[in-house]
């Protein structure tokens, strides 16, 4: 019996010392979670936004993972990297960011849903997320009296700045596409006018403007300046932009990414985090210089990766025919539609509906990829010309790539879809 007792009363002290552990490490202050606030900070946050969305697109459209496998994908990746990142007990700058880029994709993918997938209106989505993110700023403020994120030094206040970030995306996001999409400005035009609404938040930050307020209106207005930079490097000529494609641009702004968040882990390790209050470990004009070296480096891989622009081809000539031209479908006929030159697209349907009347099921399956890498491709500089045109297009699309990827296909389902996607491309020539 005493021996009983003796085990009991070690089980409690052992309880009791594990749950004191528990409650002083919960109540200990965090060095701060939050990177400084540098020109470097902001420009891998731009870099970051962009390179969430053009490599979500490439492993969906082009790796061929496809959106929900993407989706599912992303938002587990987030979790686990969310997880990470909550209990560490000072900043790691390398964790920070691959939070940061996985938090810029989910965003993107939350407000796709609702607009793509749900079809709620851009105006709908935005004024949602601008409530959701008042209230967490709201509910943040009254539990801790502060929003500053250079005092994002306890666990719950790092669960609100998390909170608020992913708001932040999803509204950035949902702002973005109203101001390029719905508004029709373009992603060439979104690029300059989030541009300067940043430099206006920074020229009244410099006149007297609330730090805190100045980096949170800063911080959602760099989602779509970095989706519309993404676009104007990723798009082809043809639409304006510079042709790089989602690889290539992805590529290139990992690598800036990885060489700047390099120099923020050894920095980190050798001169520890900063505390409130201390100085930057790193001057501000070294700083500036390290964010000027990345900015030129993207700069220049666009001026020396993007291809020359295509010559045009003369049109084909009949075998036999000589110097006439040879027949053309009529579906192709006619170079415009609300959303631009749709001949490209039209090309490639007709071959697909040509494999699949034929039987060949898997070599139609195999051409339609070409149809989904142009169609993501040109995405950005068409859909804003008439995005009641484009999603009519999209979904037709969506329906033959659903039909040909079946498990298994059948050729009736398949050219069902096709000549129904036929019919929406004459329409939309048509009109105009």
């Amino acid at each position: 019996m005493p021996d009983t007792v003796s085990t009991v009363l070690e089980q409690g002290r052992s309880r009791l010392f594990l749950e004191q552990g528990r409650s002083r490490l919960s109540s200990t202050p965090l060095l701060n979670k939050v990177p400084a606030i540098t020109a470097t900070f902001w420009l891998i946050k731009i870099l970051s936004t962009t390179i969430g969305e053009t490599f979500a697109d490439y492993l969906a459209v082009q790796v061929g993972l496809g959106t929900a496998v993407t989706d599912g994908a992303m938002m587990t990746l987030l979790a686990i990297a969310l997880v990470a990142q909550l209990r560490a007990r000072r900043l790691v700058p390398w964790l920070y960011w691959l939070t940061v880029v996985l938090v810029s994709i989910v965003g993107t993918q939350i407000t796709d849903f609702f607009t793509d997938t749900l079809g709620v209106s851009l105006y709908v989505s935005t004024a949602v997320f601008t409530v959701i993110l008042a209230v967490v700023f709201t509910v943040w403020w009254r539990q801790e009296r502060t929003l500053a994120i250079t005092a994002i030094d306890t666990p719950r206040r790092e669960r609100y700045y998390w909170g608020a970030i992913l708001t932040t995306f999803a509204l950035g996001t949902a702002g973005g596409d109203l101001a390029t999409e719905a508004l029709s400005l373009g992603f060439r035009n979104g690029a300059f006018i989030f541009g300067g609404l940043i430099l206006g938040v920074w020229l009244g930050r410099r006149l007297g403007l609330n730090a805190v307020l100045a980096f949170w209106i800063a911080y959602v207005l760099t989602r779509p300046l970095g989706a519309s930079l993404g676009d104007l490097l990723t798009q082809a000529r043809d639409f304006g932009g510079l042709g790089l494609g989602a690889s290539l641009t992805s590529l290139v702004f990992l690598a800036v990414i990885v060489a700047l968040v390099a120099r923020e882990q050894v920095n980190a390790t050798r001169h520890g985090i900063r505390a409130k209050g201390e100085a930057p470990a790193v001057s501000p004009h070294r700083d500036y210089a390290w964010a000027a070296a990345g900015a030129v480096a993207v700069v220049a891989a666009a001026v020396v990766l993007a291809p020359s622009p295509t010559p045009a081809v003369a049109a084909p000539t009949a075998a036999g025919t000589a110097g006439k031209p040879a027949p053309v479908n009529p579906l192709e006929a006619d170079p415009t539609s609300p959303i631009g030159d749709l001949r490209p697209f039209a090309v490639i349907v007709d071959d697909v509906a040509a494999r699949t009347k034929k039987g060949d099921l898997s070599a139609a399956t195999a051409r339609i990829k070409d149809l989904e890498v142009a169609w993501d491709n040109g995405e950005a500089a068409m859909k804003p010309a008439s995005p009641d045109d484009w999603h009519a297009m999209d979904s037709a699309i969506d329906a033959a790539l659903t039909a040909l990827r079946a498990t298994p296909p059948t050729k009736a389902a398949s050219l069902s879809a096709l000549t129904s996607l036929q019919s929406t491309i004459g329409t939309l020539e048509k009109k105009q």
